[in-house]
C-alpha cells in the first residue's frame, strides 16, 4: 500500500481558504480519528490526535498547506412530520437519538422501533435519502457520547 499524498493531521470547523478537495460522508464516517479517505483529489490519510466530529462545511488541514472541505453525504433517513413537532422531539431526545431539527420537520436514522413509538404519539414518517446534519450536544458542538460535562 502507498502513503496518500494528501496528509491531514487537524479539523477546523470553519475554512479560510479555496479547498483544493471536498470529501462526502456519511454521519456516522463523520467520526473518525484515523483512516484512509477518497476525496475529490485522491486518496487522503486523516490523523488526527483523537476521535472528532466533523461536521458539514468543516475543513481537514492538510500538511504543507491547503484544506479539504468535508460534505454531509446523502443517506437513508427517517422524516418525521406531525402537529406536535415540540412533543416528537422530546421523545427523540429521550433517547438520545440524533435528531436534525428543522421548522416543518425531524430527521433521524433509520430505526423501526422509534417509528413506531413516533407513530403511536400521531407522527407521520416516511425514508427520504438526504444529507444528515442533526444537533449537536447542549454541552458543546459534534456529538456527545457521554454525560461526562
Amino acid at each position: 500500500m502507498t502513503t496518500p499524498r494528501l496528509i491531514a493531521r487537524q479539523y477546523h470547523a470553519h475554512g479560510h481558504d479555496t479547498p483544493v478537495a471536498e470529501i462526502a460522508l456519511s454521519y456516522d464516517d463523520r467520526f473518525l480519528r484515523r483512516k484512509v479517505l477518497e476525496t475529490s483529489a485522491g486518496e487522503m490519510l486523516v490523523d488526527l490526535p483523537q476521535t472528532t466530529s466533523l461536521d458539514h462545511g468543516g475543513v481537514l488541514l492538510l500538511e504543507g498547506g491547503g484544506e479539504v472541505t468535508v460534505i454531509a453525504a446523502p443517506e437513508p433517513l427517517l422524516e418525521i412530520t406531525g402537529s406536535d413537532l415540540v412533543r416528537l422531539a422530546w421523545h427523540i431526545g429521550n433517547r438520545h437519538t440524533p435528531c436534525q431539527i428543522e421548522p416543518a420537520r425531524l430527521l433521524i436514522k433509520p430505526d423501526h422501533v422509534i417509528a413506531e413509538m413516533l407513530s403511536l404519539l400521531g407522527a407521520e414518517t416516511r425514508q427520504v435519502t438526504e444529507p444528515f446534519t442533526p444537533e449537536g450536544g447542549a454541552y458543546g458542538h459534534g456529538r456527545t457520547h457521554s454525560h461526562a460535562h
